[in-house]
């Protein structure tokens, strides 16, 4: 049997963070059994599916590396496929059809909230005559198709990631609808349970890999699948995705869409990375960092906790930083220029290059997200800086000023700086005003960076020095003091 297994986002919203992490499921158990990962867009939703976010969703996935072997199949263009269905179960007499109104169902639920029952469709129209339908329709009213459901029937499935699964009959609210009303045909629009399995059955899908909150979806499918005479899939229902509270993580909680992680600064290595570990542990705990192809040698249900996973944003920006430590100075620095010029930076990827690798080179290491390195490398884009309460203080210290414009004096023997040479400028410096290398260092920082704290001196220094900013801001911090 060649495992197949789909990802099935209904294009009523930006692409999910708990889409995407059941998506990464599917793909890993897809590609540790050398099957096939199907992408399907569920948008029989007319009236709120969108294709901005069908385009998001595609878009969202490659940026994660989730590649699809098949599709996108888009359930609006298989509408046949669900008529045909539908046909069969009223052929079958698995089916009818229901012209319950709205104004009597609101009555029934009113009737049962009253006597403090659980609301469930009581099945009223199961057993029309032909002339019972026939004095319903001459009133006009348009039927809903709905599905029959064995009060008596007990749906038992084993559960992937949480062993045996029982659901009775009685339980999920009386025969579902399949099919809503249409003003224009026999059989209307197909609701989701409906399409789901007819799909899942078209596209042999063997494995259905989703979050748990579609347990009660499932036993419903269950009989749809055994009423169109299919083999039932295997099924794993992972954990939600959870706030710090212990509720579902949901916009309420700020950031929830991918793009929404990546305009934060996140990699889509990390991204995935880490919500591989929402809900799944490796065999060995230790390890943390492992790319997608990595995990899928070792990806099983057994080791996927059937509890809530709990998002944690330290984790993920300690595992976000992991693989910016790890990615080049010349890789790096493409990441980071559309940050550089949004915030208004001149960032000429030809002109500057270089330079732009140097100084990416010496803040690589210090990142956590792309964006930190905005404010962290303002002062390499600016003529002059504004000098912190800390600086200022260094700077009347005594002797500080005269190291410093030492210094300014040394400088104009050099057109090009060079670590060697800064090295030495500050050695000869420091001899020659006769003090501790200390105090030459900290006035220096101060003076060409406006604060004590900082990127390594020496390498800022030389990249200061390269933008002709060095003697202006060496010229600037004696005033400050004056």
């Amino acid at each position: 049997m060649t495992v197949r297994v789909r990802i099935a986002p209904s294009p009523t919203g930006n692409l999910h963070i708990g889409t995407a992490r059941t998506a990464v499921f599917n793909w890993l158990f897809a590609c540790r059994h050398s099957g096939k990962f199907i992408l399907r867009i569920e948008d029989t939703d007319q009236t709120r599916s969108r294709e901005e976010y069908t385009q998001n969703i595609l878009d969202g996935l490659s940026w994660l590396g989730l590649e699809w072997d098949e599709g996108p199949f888009f359930q609006s263009q298989r509408l046949d496929l669900y008529s045909a269905a539908i046909q069969q179960l009223l052929d079958q007499g698995l089916a009818y059809r229901c012209y319950t109104t709205a104004e009597e169902l609101e009555q029934l639920r009113e009737a049962q909230k009253a006597r403090k029952e659980a609301p469930r469709y009581d099945n009223r129209h199961r057993n029309l005559t032909p002339e019972q339908q026939a004095a319903f329709e001459a009133e006009g009213r348009k039927p809903v198709i709905r599905f029959m459901i064995d009060n008596d029937r007990e749906i038992v499935w084993n559960d992937l990631v949480r062993g045996k699964v029982t659901w009775k009959g009685s339980d999920l609210g009386g025969d579902m609808v399949i099919a809503r009303a249409s003003q224009e045909n026999d059989i209307g629009q197909p609701l989701y349970n409906l399409a789901v399995v007819v799909d899942d059955i078209d596209m042999q899908i063997t494995h259905v890999i989703r979050g748990e909150d579609h347990i009660a979806n499932t036993a419903k499918q269950i009989l749809l699948y055994e009423a169109l005479g299919s083999v039932v899939p295997e099924f794993s229902h992972t954990p939600l995705i959870l706030n710090h509270e212990g509720r579902k993580l949901s916009k309420r909680d700020g950031v929830t869409s991918i793009f929404d992680f990546k305009a934060m600064g996140f990699t889509p290595e990390a991204m995935v990375n880490y919500m591989t570990l929402l809900g799944w542990s490796p065999p060995d705990s230790t390890q943390e960092i492992f790319t997608l192809a990595q995990a899928a040698q070792k990806f099983g249900f057994e080791r996927v906790n059937p509890a809530g996973a709990k998002f944690d944003w330290a984790k993920l920006d300690w595992i976000n930083s992991q693989y910016i430590h790890q990615i080049s100075a010349s890789e790096l620095v493409d990441l980071l220029i559309p940050y550089w010029e949004s915030a208004g930076h001149n960032c000429d990827p030809v002109e500057n290059r270089p330079w732009l690798e140097r100084l990416t080179a010496m803040i690589g290491p210090s990142l956590t997200r792309l964006p930190e390195a905005v404010e962290m490398t303002r002062m390499f884009f600016t003529e002059s800086v504004e000098y912190t309460e800390q600086a200022v203080e260094q700077l009347k210290k005594a002797g500080a000023s005269e190291v410093v414009q030492a210094i300014l004096e040394q400088l104009g023997n050099y057109q090009q700086l060079s670590p060697e040479e800064a090295k030495q400028i500050i050695n000869q410096v420091t001899k020659a005003q006769k003090v501790k290398k200390g105090l030459v260092m900290r006035s220096l920082r101060a003076a060409l960076t406006g604060d004590v704290n900082g990127p390594d001196l020496i390498e800022s220094w030389v990249l200061l020095h390269q933008q002709g900013f060095d003697q202006t801001r060496l010229k600037e911090s004696l005033l400050q003091v004056a």
